[in-house]
């Protein structure tokens, strides 16, 4: 994608999350510390599914993904987050505005797919078990994840290809932390109409086909738990689901909230407050629900403790 169109604004200027200069240095360290906690566990739990063989299976392959995605969502926005905490002007030139644009998109998108890969592993696991190795077989596996980054990509390059085309003429400062889609359309002067419909289609496009089929696997897998009498599959059944339908929902319930519009005049600092969940709180959350909940996990970071203690 081309970073050069006709306006004449060649940076922006981040406004961030507050402009109340009593709260910078609080919420400087209270995201330093989110951040920390974030890229540690992310990558703590991507190390552990390599390097524990029990642990090599569709599900934790599908987990490794999401703490990957989680892992580089982090990176591409925090740190210049964290800069707006601690400058006066937090510039981005246009071409790093649509290159953390796209990136974000990207991994927006693909934890969307990603998320509903699971939901279908789950589905998969729990109500065709004779079945599992053959339906989740590696090439399987493979094709679903390149299938999440695939159209990922293409939906942060016709968002970001969007974005290109406008003009932005005079004013530059985003009211935002982050180069997002509608901070963006309400800084062009250009006629936006085109590009909130297209957007409008991708977002609903993506959501709508996602939560479609985790709503449909979740429902199956619900039938197919009333008809387990055992304690110990309802319970099994539960454990294997309830970590997934908690990132689920936290991450779609913050998105939504996020993009709801609202003609209160409160409305962009909600969508600032939501933002934060899903692109800070959520990848932070996400390794500790899966290692919490998860005695498979807890027992490989046991085992690789005293690995490397020994």
């Amino acid at each position: 994608v081309a970073m050069e169109n006709d306006s004449s604004v060649i940076e922006f200027i981040l406004i961030g999350l507050t402009n109340q200069p009593e709260l910078q240095l609080p919420l400087f360290f209270l995201f330093l510390v989110n951040y920390v906690v974030t890229v540690v566990g992310n990558l703590s739990l991507m190390n552990l599914t390599v390097l524990n063989s029990h642990l090599h299976t569709p599900m934790y392959f599908f987990i490794f993904n999401l703490s990957f995605i989680d892992l580089c969502h982090s990176l591409v926005l925090t740190p210049k987050m964290l800069m707006s905490f601690m400058s006066e002007k937090n510039i981005i030139s246009f071409a790093g505005c649509m290159t953390q644009l796209f990136f974000f998109c990207f991994f927006v998108h693909s934890e969307c797919y990603v998320l509903t890969a699971m939901a279908y592993d789950r589905y998969v696991a729990i109500c065709k078990p004779l079945l599992y190795t053959v339906a989740m077989s590696p090439q399987v596996c493979f094709l679903l994840m390149c299938g999440s980054y695939v159209m990922g990509f293409a939906g942060a390059i016709a968002h970001t290809a969007n974005m290109v085309r406008l003009s932005f003429c005079d004013t530059n400062t985003i009211n935002h932390y982050m180069c997002d889609i509608f901070p963006l359309l309400q800084l062009s002067c250009s006629n936006t109409y085109a590009n909130e419909l297209v957007d409008s289609i991708i977002v609903s496009t993506v959501v709508t086909l996602s939560s479609f089929i985790i709503f449909i696997s979740y429902a199956l897998i619900l039938s197919n738990i009333l008809h387990i009498s055992s304690t110990g599959g309802l319970s099994k059944a539960f454990s294997t689901c309830g970590s997934h339908m908690i990132t689920v929902a936290l991450f779609y319930g913050s998105g939504l909230f996020t993009h709801l519009k609202t003609s209160s005049a409160d409305s962009v600092d909600q969508r600032k407050f939501f933002s934060i969940f899903y692109t800070n709180v959520v990848p932070m959350l996400n390794p500790l629900i899966y290692s919490l909940r998860n005695k498979d996990v807890r027992f490989a970071l046991k085992k690789t403790l005293k690995r490397f203690a020994n």
